[in-house]
């Protein structure tokens, strides 16, 4: 497989912490127990979240949708027993500076991320239930 993407983690020798990230960007701290970096599926959970704000934001833009602020507040419930995935999502999206007559194309926006640009939410079990709540317009 010829990979588009590549990430490597390597243990700290401490616990459940790895450092790592894209090996031609950013490093970051992934912690298993979550003590000194966000763990696995804190991570998922904030790439669903980061994927969809910058998805909502391209598009308002594109748009010309006026905005102040967007911020995406993401929830999951995990199953009980192993293996822990999300079995739904909960996503609050708040936006300020947008006027009321453009609260449309602001719920368009989420409804587009959502159902077909949101490439880290596609890439998780089609069975999960997402919710999306827009507040600020």
């Amino acid at each position: 497989m010829k990979a588009d993407r590549e990430v490597r983690l390597s243990w700290t020798g401490s616990g459940m912490v790895f450092d790592g990230g894209p090996t031609d960007g950013p490093q970051l701290v992934v912690d298993g127990d979550s003590a000194t970096g966000p763990s696995p599926m804190d991570l998922v959970l904030t790439a669903v979240a980061g994927c969809m704000a910058i998805d909502v934001r391209a598009i308002l833009e594109k748009g010309r949708v006026p905005l102040d602020a967007l911020d995406v507040e993401a929830q999951g419930k995990r199953a009980e027993k192993p293996p822990r995935y999300y079995t739904a999502l909960r996503f609050v999206v708040r936006v300020a500076g947008v006027p009321p007559t453009q609260r449309a194309k602001v719920e368009r926006a989420i409804e587009l991320s959502q159902e077909k640009y949101c490439s880290v939410l596609f890439s998780l079990r089609r069975d999960i239930p997402v919710e999306i709540v827009l507040e600020g317009v």
